[in-house]
């Protein structure tokens, strides 16, 4: 008969197993309520292993919120094609996707956790924030923003982070709807942006003019008149 032998990792491979196992526990508490020894026992690994790799638990909670953030930013990568309404809602369903699987994680990434304070936690969140900036700007295709432009758009980002936030404090909007919303709070944004300014105009009446009749901003249209209406 013949024993199972552990095989022995590499360096970078247990690095990462240990990263992947900081999430998944991450993922399910905040990062203040899990301890080394948590990480150890579901890596398979002794304590003093961990700080072998790590030198302590702010270490993997900053690596761990890398490999986080860098996922959170791939989910903002959309192909250019079609109306841009509906690729921005398949952004969202992407992102309300990561926050979902990953509510802790994501509270901890954009609140603040064990490494609250720290200059690298808050580089992660901004470059989370600048990879979905310079997507949308991608998406409405616009090299150079003007000012009104990149104060809806920044703003817009916050605001998907916010609601993000307060949807996982008891998830009492339906998640679709969230996402819906989000993508009209951008084309409601743009419109008053647009009320005072002629490039923001220009660029509204130019995504207009490509959106269908049953896409996410005709809808708007369709129920921003219909409040208007008189009682019937």
């Amino acid at each position: 008969m013949t024993t199972g032998v552990r095989r022995r990792m590499g360096v970078e491979e247990r690095r990462r197993q240990l990263i992947g196992v900081a999430l998944e526990l991450f993922s399910q508490r905040s990062p203040d309520e899990v301890s080394i020894d948590e990480i150890a026992a579901a890596a398979g690994i002794s304590r003093p292993l961990v700080y072998h790799y790590f030198p302590g638990k702010l270490s993997l909670y900053e690596a761990a919120l890398k490999r986080a953030s860098q996922e959170l930013a791939e989910r903002f990568i959309e192909p250019r094609e079609g109306p841009v309404g509906a690729r921005l809602l398949r952004v969202m369903h992407r992102f309300f996707d990561f926050v979902d699987e990953h509510g802790p994680g994501f509270s901890a990434l954009m609140r603040g956790g064990p490494a609250v304070g720290s200059s690298r936690t808050n580089a992660l969140v901004d470059g989370v924030r600048q990879a979905a900036y310079v997507q949308i700007l991608a998406h409405l295709e616009v090299e150079k923003p003007p000012a009104r432009l990149e104060l809806v758009v920044r703003s817009w980002i916050s605001l998907a982070e916010s609601t993000a936030l307060l949807w996982l404090d008891g998830r009492r909007v339906p998640r679709g709807e969230l996402e819906v919303q989000l993508v009209n709070d951008f084309a409601a944004l743009a419109a008053v942006a647009a009320a005072y300014d002629e490039e923001m105009a220009a660029l509204v009446r130019r995504i207009i003019a490509g959106e269908p009749a049953d896409g996410p901003f005709a809808a708007l249209s369709a129920r921003l008149v219909a409040l208007g209406a008189p009682p019937a």
